[in-house]
């Protein structure tokens, strides 16, 4: 049901959405390889369809930039974009799934550092991918097999090729649109409500159409050709649109691969989308909760049905919640009004749509990656230490060096390295007067310690006296009371004494204090 108290408010930030979402749409489908069109698409389900299941009141859906690493290489990978899009509905209803065993508590098992250290690499992976698109990269210019070659290299290779056929109109572009994103940040015009609540992006997507249309009149070696500019197939309105629609291919349904793609989808953007909420809750002005397992299924059904009309996957996005959050957005209604302003675009102008110069959509697409990997965030991981440091370094490197999933993977095993090294620091503590030892145990001790305490063990001399304070910790593991035993037997042939302070609290047999009634 949805709340119409404030139509007002969310109509205006709906706008806002809009502006901000339009040019991401496309930006993010050049990212990840894929029709232009299928960003739009995703961005429509995501306001319409996501924004009327979703239980959060300012959230807002669409294709994200976290998962332009994953789309890319599962399209390569699969051969075909309609082969992809099956992966996307198989996705979708898997996040069905999870919703219905109430998996909205597995962004909790995912350390920060970890989550961090994802999105920064993205943000490295669309800044070096996005560099042959500002440059205007030319791969005829170069010839066949130049073109060929920079298909089968790396990131680095490709750039490298790429700056060896530049096109000056299409760097001048991206400069001045980047120019115009950052000015447009600038105190100055956030100070003024009129002009803050029009996105930098879309003032540089009108900018880089007025551009090259000076190119053609002023300087033809400029002008910035068709091949180079945004091309969206729906120009005949309605009829186009519908006609356009591309349906996945069944006949991968074997195919294994899809499976994996799919879960990988799943797996990524339930997290996201997850992350993105509570984050959202965060901004929410009237400080409502959005509940988890209902966000799952909005995913979901909007990742199925875009699957099915051949759009990206799609997430909650942070970007444009906090852009409807920041122009007064109260409901979901701003989150449904701003994909029917897409689908409206795109099924009235879509040969407006058509003048945009790719390089500017690389340039929007670069400073997304450099606010996702921005030094301050270096720099905050690292004033936390080198258990948060670590795991976030190791999760960058090794997306960058291996794909999104390995990289994860990777990153989470040195994260729960650290959690388990941070559970185990200063568990056991012995301290001594002489021959007056005590240890105490500070908190839950697992068989982990089993080290730890043999070594401390080991370190009592002979005739010593030793307190052995088991009452703070509730759980000590079976292995670790083996080894007390072990030493409370052998202790009266070295003249030790051993005394256990127990707990009435305590789970262990060993620690356990008994009332006596």
């Amino acid at each position: 049901m949805l709340n119409l108290k404030y139509w007002r408010q969310d109509a205006l930030s709906s706008l806002v959405v809009f502006l901000v979402a339009l040019p991401l749409c496309l930006g993010i489908a050049l990212a990840s390889n894929a029709p232009l069109a299928s960003g739009l698409l995703a961005g429509m389900v995501g306001g319409i369809v996501v924004g009327f299941i979703s239980g959060s009141n300012v959230s807002v859906s669409g294709p994200a930039a976290g998962l332009t690493v994953i789309v890319a290489r599962s399209i390569a990978d699969l051969g075909s974009f309609e082969a992809f899009t099956l992966c996307v509905f198989v996705s979708g209803i898997l996040q069905i799934i999870f919703a219905a065993v109430r998996g909205g508590v597995i962004g909790n098992y995912f350390p920060t550092s970890v989550i961090k250290g994802m999105l920064a690499a993205i943000g490295l992976i669309l800044i070096l991918k996005q560099f042959p698109h500002a440059v205007g990269y030319d791969a005829d210019f170069m010839g066949d097999e130049a073109f060929s070659q920079a298909d089968g290299q790396n990131t680095f290779s490709e750039i490298e090729i790429a700056l060896r056929s530049v096109h000056y109109g299409s760097i001048f572009v991206a400069l001045v649109s980047l120019a115009i994103m950052l000015g447009w940040d600038t105190a100055l015009v956030r100070r003024r409500r009129y002009l803050s609540l029009v996105p930098g992006a879309l003032i540089a997507v009108v900018a880089s159409i007025i551009l090259n249309e000076v190119f053609k009149g002023f300087f033809p070696f400029w002008t910035i050709e068709e091949k180079h500019l945004v091309q969206i197939p729906f120009d005949d309105g309605f009829r186009d649109f519908f006609a356009g629609l591309s349906l996945p291919d069944w006949s991968h349904l074997g195919n294994f691969k899809i499976y994996t793609t799919a879960l990988t989808i799943a797996l990524v953007g339930s997290l996201e989308s997850l992350l993105s909420i509570d984050a959202a809750d965060k901004i929410d002005q009237d400080a409502r909760v959005t509940p988890k397992n209902r966000e799952l299924l909005a995913q979901g059904c909007g990742n199925a049905l875009s699957g099915f009309i051949g759009g990206l996957p799609l997430t909650a996005v942070i970007v444009r919640t906090s852009a409807n959050a920041s122009a007064g957005g109260r409901t979901k209604l701003s989150a449904i009004l701003h994909g029917v302003w897409l689908l409206l675009c795109v099924v009235t102008i879509p040969h407006v749509l058509n003048l945009i110069p790719l390089s500017c959509l690389a340039a929007v697409l670069i400073l997304v990656g450099y606010k996702l990997t921005r030094p301050a965030l270096i720099r905050q991981m690292y004033a936390k230490g080198w258990n948060q440091f670590i795991p976030f370094v190791t999760t960058v490197v090794a997306i960058l060096f291996t794909d999104l999933l390995t990289g994860i993977f990777i990153g989470m095993l040195v994260g729960f390295y650290y959690v388990i090294k941070s559970n185990m620091h200063k568990a056991i503590v012995m301290v001594n007067d002489e021959k007056n030892y005590l240890i105490r145990f500070h908190k839950d001790v697992s068989f982990m310690q089993k080290r730890s305490m043999l070594e401390l063990l080991d370190a009592i001399p002979d005739g010593a006296y030793l307190v052995i304070d088991g009452s703070t910790g509730v759980f000590i593991d079976d292995d670790i009371n083996e080894i007390i035993v072990d030493f409370l037997k052998r202790a009266p042939s070295r003249e030790i004494t051993v005394e256990l302070m127990k707990s009435s609290l305590s789970l262990s047999p060993l620690f356990k204090e008994v009332a006596h009634g």
